[in-house]
């Protein structure tokens, strides 16, 4: 029913290498926009990165959009590609649907946050990158826990946190050239994204518990 159900077992759910077919096509697919745009930015000198997003201007709006697709070079998108095929795995293997939500709540929410807030403190200069997504992918498997408050959440939340702790030091002022708004911005999504997926969830399972009238 909900999004937020667990995987199962193969009698009520697909199979684990069904899983992860479906979960490599979705990656395949946005990674490979991202490869291909990259490719040619690359041959034709990095023209594509000035369509990113330019904070407060109204040239840089469709930069929202385009800026997970677009990035600084090939040593950028491969070390996003990682990023993105962990963390999402992880969102897909509880659901496909939630990934996508994560995706374009961090493109959306997080671009605009960037848009509104961002070079406040540094020179101006256009944002690139799907670090945001990331930053999404991470700070909605961080909080599940805390919102869903079930074990297997919980679980994951807390084992998200041990590993991969150190990328909450992203969200702040740091590295020249990185755009940490749109890290900042991203994680934000993703935490509230994750609370209205469970707040959803809560209403619906209530809902199904509540007595029918006759």
């Amino acid at each position: 029913m909900g999004s937020t159900a667990s995987l199962a077992s193969d009698e009520e759910g697909p199979s684990i290498g069904t899983q992860l077919k479906s979960i490599a096509i979705i990656l395949g697919v946005i990674l490979g926009i991202m490869w291909a745009l990259e490719l040619v930015d690359v041959l034709l000198g990095q023209p594509l990165n000035s369509f990113g997003l330019l904070p407060r201007r109204i040239s840089g709006l469709t930069g929202i959009l385009t800026m997970p697709f677009l990035h600084g070079g090939i040593a950028h998108l491969a070390g996003n590609s990682v990023w993105l095929i962990v963390f999402g795995t992880m969102i897909m293997l509880r659901s496909k649907r939630e990934f996508l939500l994560v995706f374009a709540s961090s493109t959306l929410l997080g671009g605009l946050g960037v848009w509104l807030f961002g070079n406040l403190f540094t020179a101006n200069a256009v944002h690139v990158g799907a670090s945001g997504v990331i930053f999404g992918c991470f700070g909605y498997l961080l909080s599940m826990g805390l919102f869903e408050r079930k074990i297997g959440s919980i679980v994951v939340s807390v084992f998200v946190l041990v590993v991969y702790g150190g990328f909450l030091y992203g969200v702040l002022p740091g590295q020249a050239g990185v755009s940490w708004e749109g890290h900042l911005f991203g994680f934000l999504a993703g935490v509230a994204t994750a609370r209205f997926v469970a707040r959803r969830a809560r209403a619906a399972s209530e809902a199904s518990a509540r007595p029918q009238g006759v």
